[in-house]
């Protein structure tokens, strides 16, 4: 959905300054500047991924000083904006979940359809991996993370299959991990998927943190936005949608109906206007060309003015 980003942030063009919070392999800070021609934008991209940070700096090297990159999480991004001397932004973009080139590294056990190691970090420096949970989670802590980040019918039976098979033997490979998921559900998915994935999904949003990251990013994002500047959103997962959704009508604010009659307007600052109503969703010919995207959906929100202040009315 590279096409709507850009439009949403750059417009015409310009010499805004933007934040890619999630540059991964460079795709949207590429489209932003190159919309916006010689005219002096700049991009700020972060990614708690430093092989995407990595593919970013080659991809991204012949637009020289319009590009500074640094290391780190969503949750992070006032502080990295700090050091790297970036106040504020005309617009931030923050593509969540996991990218195509981390699912087709079988090295970074994101995916079972090739074997690989149990990790499933996004930063391969720090934390957990999936085989730690694996293996140090009880029964219940494991159909608990199943049951919230997978939303896995199955989840109580795969988590006893878990426990059983690993006082057998350590589950440290995605193709053993997936073998056993499915022998738990009796070979079979639903809806023609493999039984795994919504547990494979789970285990990846407990080992990053993702819905954490993605709640204090969204409020560290929409700090840092300049009044009339644009948060571009883009989730592949309820989970991700339902949060973005709700922090976008926390912040544009509703009417409170008042006992005694009459209306208050409230909202959590800073003040936005929802330009999104309902989420875009990629065209069947960008699914065609990438079947990862068909699950994408993308909202957007503008930042109210300094005086937003004095538009909230009570009225009685």
């Amino acid at each position: 959905m590279v096409d709507q980003v850009v439009s949403y942030l750059a417009g015409a063009g310009g010499d805004g300054v933007y934040i890619d919070a999630t540059v991964g392999s460079g795709g949207h800070t590429a489209a932003l500047l190159d919309r916006s021609g010689s005219s002096g934008a700049r991009v700020l991209g972060i990614d708690r991924d430093t092989q995407a940070l990595e593919r970013a700096g080659r991809r991204l090297r012949p637009y020289g000083g319009a590009v500074c990159l640094r290391h780190g999480c969503l949750s992070e991004m006032q502080a990295i904006a700090a050091a790297a001397q970036w106040p504020s932004a005309d617009g931030i973009v923050m593509d969540i979940g996991v990218s195509t080139d981390q699912l087709d590294d079988a090295g970074r056990g994101f995916s079972f359809s090739s074997d690989g190691p149990l990790d499933m970090r996004m930063d391969p420096g720090s934390g957990d991996t999936a085989a730690d949970m694996i293996a140090e989670l009880d029964e219940s802590a494991l159909c608990s993370l199943f049951r919230d980040y997978g939303e896995e019918p199955a989840a109580r039976r795969i988590a006893r299959r878990i426990v059983r098979e690993r006082a057998r033997a350590p589950i440290v490979r995605t193709a053993r991990l997936a073998a056993v998921i499915a022998s738990a559900c009796g070979g079979r998915g639903s809806g023609g998927r493999h039984p795994a994935t919504r547990c494979f999904q789970a285990l990846r949003i407990a080992v990053n943190r993702e819905l954490e990251q993605l709640e204090g990013g969204l409020e560290a994002a929409l700090a840092l936005l300049r009044p009339g500047g644009r948060l571009v959103v883009i989730a592949f997962h309820s989970l991700e949608d339902r949060r973005v959704k709700t922090c976008f009508r926390l912040h544009a604010g509703r009417n409170i109906a008042l006992a005694g009659g009459g209306s208050r307007f409230e909202y959590i600052a800073p003040r936005v206007r929802i330009l999104t109503r309902r989420p875009l969703t990629p065209d069947a010919m960008e699914v065609a060309r990438n079947p990862r995207a068909r699950s994408a959906k993308m909202r957007v929100v503008e930042k109210e003015g300094e005086d937003y202040e004095s538009n909230t009315t009570k009225s009685g």
